[in-house]
């Protein structure tokens, strides 16, 4: 089976060797909401045909995972740096969420999405026939390419970390067509600070029945060197890992060997800021590297 190859406005595959160059990576790195940039956004909004929402984009920045493509980088130079024999396949998608998201089963029941505290998988406004079939080609494309990645890696005693980011505070808003309206009234100042702040970083692994599927010696590592960086790790306080996702088949396919995580945006943005591409600093990827590769090399 031939390895993933990176294919314009749907996947980015970057490999980090270290000093012995290999085949089959031992690591990979998922990112599906890597699609950050105001440029993929653009580039997906004038190829559809839909009447969506004006300033659509500003929900797109604030709900993208800024500053995930930028610390898997980061934490894979450092684990190939700690472990010159390993290697890591980065998977980064570039389908905006926006407008179909590919952490999602398309086929799943919408009221699975609400249960499971999530985002849908195509979005209401998409609402044209040729932008269903745009979208869900690439998504195809890009669910091939993440299953075609993990047949590799995995049977070999391989490894997976699925990577995301969130917003400071949880907004509640519901996403429909008024989603832009609601998000800036969410964001004035005196309401913004009544939202309940986030985690800074959380490991995603109860099920809805409160299961955990998380890999404990990872898991242990990582609070362990998050907190010599002063930084908390949360025992999965933001959302369940649900069914509707895809990452639940990876997690319970490969029991023990798939590790999902967020982190805070502020943690990784210089500044963050909710309506607009940000910058990611290298310093503040530089400070969750080394705890996150630390962790990922207890797999081995």
């Amino acid at each position: 089976m031939p390895a993933p190859q990176t294919t314009p406005h749907v996947i980015d595959v970057l490999r980090i060797n270290g000093t012995a160059s290999k085949a089959t990576p031992d690591l990979l790195i998922e990112i599906p909401h890597g699609a950050t940039r105001t440029a993929d956004f653009t580039a997906v909004e004038s190829a559809l045909t839909s009447p969506l929402p004006p300033k659509l984009s500003d929900f797109f920045h604030v709900n993208t995972d800024a500053g995930a493509p930028e610390l898997a980088v980061a934490l894979a130079h450092r684990f190939v740096t700690m472990d010159p024999t390993k290697s890591v396949a980065i998977l980064r998608c570039r389908i905006p969420r926006t407008f179909i998201d590919c952490n999602r089963r398309i086929d799943a029941d919408p009221s699975e999405f609400k249960a499971g505290k999530v985002t849908p998988g195509l979005m209401p406004w998409v609402t044209t026939d040729a932008d269903r079939e745009l979208l869900l080609g690439r998504y195809r494309a890009y669910v091939k390419a993440v299953d075609d990645a993990v047949a590799e890696v995995m049977p070999k005693g391989g490894a997976m970390l699925l990577l995301h980011t969130y917003a400071p505070r949880s907004v509640g808003v519901e996403v429909d067509l008024n989603i832009v309206t609601s998000l800036h009234d969410a964001y004035t100042p005196e309401k913004e600070k009544t939202w309940p702040m986030r985690p800074e970083v959380d490991v995603i692994h109860k099920t809805v029945e409160g299961q955990s599927l998380a890999p404990v010696k990872v898991v242990e590592t990582l609070k362990r060197g998050l907190g010599g960086a002063n930084v908390q790790l949360a025992d999965g306080e933001s959302y369940p890992m649900h069914p509707s996702t895809l990452a639940f088949g990876h997690v319970t396919k490969w029991p023990g060997r798939v590790l999902c995580v967020e982190v805070r945006r502020d943690l990784l943005a210089n500044p963050w800021t909710p309506f607009a591409q940000m910058t990611i600093g290298d310093e503040q990827c530089a400070r969750l590297a080394g705890p996150f590769a630390e962790a990922v090399r207890a797999w081995w």
